[in-house]
């Protein structure tokens, strides 16, 4: 069962929400941070990223970072630009990105499931942006970014989210990605039991984006459970702020790599390496059509690679990923990148920025590049319940959550 609690988001007043409303903290370089709230005193990356109001060059994981944080929070609370909800309730967060619309469940989540397995991951984290964000969660005593989870979708849950929405939304914007932002107040009782009694019925939540934000979450929980000495799983401490989207609405986006060099091979023998694993045909299109093909651009040529049936096991949730086939035929054994995660070598580029964004990285000086058909939802689903992690970066969500839209901040 799926274990979720109202709350008293504090939400922004419908007439600055689109000024509020920022970017999540893990998409954005500090200096484009700055650069984005410029101007902007409402934008919420003065919480998120709250190095911004610092010197430039400020040691980012400095006590004055985390200080100026929940000092800033503090301050939108005060000026009114955060204001506290007047009941516990749940919130419907659309979103609509071109012909893609996902409607979310904003409620509060178990800390007690995450540690039961029921909240499942399909990535590891790195202990140090684990590390940054529980200081951030710990100082503010807030979950300020949302959690971006997933479950199969459940029609009883659909058709009640879709009433919900039959009503005057709280606010409707469009931020300046020309993404659309709507958020609806579930407050009236009848409908907030209902909705607790259906998730009753979902056997298990899954992280889908923002795998640091949701440890995070959860070490925050453990950190005032200690705290307080209490084993009381009600606390407030023992639930955290997500949002809950069905499967079946969320778009993956291809994620992409670009390598550095061709680890001292010739453009000859590179290739000749290639075809031991791929059948590799030149091409117009550097975007691949289907599963197990890739997309390669390769000294101003675009090639198709088609893995050869013998390189994986499609019966494998994690052998069959095409993260998995080139990382395991071609990155580590050719380009001798071992460790994706800390080689300097490789980059990493989401979807979002297209197919040209590879070529100018090749033609701009590196190597080569690797255009990826999107993971699936239910590949995702599968390697979680299979109780194994993909490779990094093997998924690219779209559209992200935006940040500022609702609150929680932790209450004794």
């Amino acid at each position: 069962m799926a274990i979720i609690k109202p709350f008293k988001a504090y939400l922004p007043p419908k007439q600055i929400a689109d000024k509020i409303a920022a970017p999540p903290y893990d998409v954005i370089s500090s200096e484009e941070a700055r650069d984005y709230a410029k101007g902007n005193e409402l934008s919420f990356l003065h919480i998120s990223k709250p190095e911004i109001d610092l010197e430039k060059g400020h040691p980012l994981y400095d006590d004055a970072v985390y200080h100026k944080g929940a000092e800033n929070l503090k301050e939108f609370v005060r000026k009114g630009y955060l204001k506290q909800d007047t009941k516990p309730s749940f919130y419907i967060y659309r979103q609509i990105m071109g012909n893609h619309t996902q409607d979310g469940f904003v409620c509060l989540s178990s800390v007690r499931e995450y540690e039961e397995g029921k909240i499942k991951i399909h990535e590891y984290t790195r202990k140090d942006k684990e590390d940054d964000r529980t200081r951030h969660l710990i100082e503010q005593k807030a979950n300020a970014e949302p959690v971006f989870l997933t479950y199969r979708s459940v029609k009883e849950i659909d058709l009640l989210v879709n009433e919900e929405k039959k009503k005057e939304p709280l606010f409707d914007i469009k931020t300046d990605d020309g993404i659309s932002h709507k958020l609806w107040v579930v407050s009236d009782d009848s409908a907030v039991k209902k909705f607790i009694k259906l998730f009753e019925s979902v056997p298990a939540l899954y992280v889908a984006d923002g795998h640091h934000r949701t440890a995070a979450a959860v070490r925050m929980g453990q950190h005032f459970r200690k705290m307080k000495g209490s084993d009381d799983p009600d606390a407030y401490y023992e639930f955290f702020m997500a949002v809950l989207f069905p499967h079946d609405q969320l778009q993956i986006m291809d994620y992409n790599r670009v390598v550095k060099d061709l680890n001292n091979l010739s453009e000859e023998e590179f290739l000749k390496k290639l075809s031991d694993k791929f059948v590799i045909e030149k091409a117009l299109s550097l975007k691949p059509e289907k599963q197990h093909t890739f997309g390669m651009y390769l000294n101003k040529t675009i090639y198709t690679l088609t893995a050869k049936p013998q390189i994986f096991d499609e019966k494998d949730p994690i052998d069959s990923l095409d993260v998995s086939v080139l990382q395991k035929n071609v990155l580590a054994p050719i380009l001798g990148i071992e460790d994706p995660r800390t080689d300097k070598r490789i980059d990493f580029v989401g979807g979002i920025r297209g197919m040209g964004e590879l070529i100018k990285r090749v033609d701009e000086g590196w190597a080569v590049a690797f255009a990826l058909y999107p993971t699936m939802l239910d590949q995702l689903l599968n390697v979680a319940d299979s109780q194994k992690v993909m490779p990094p970066k093997s998924t690219w969500f779209e559209p992200k959550l935006r940040s500022g839209l609702f609150v929680r901040i932790l209450e004794d």
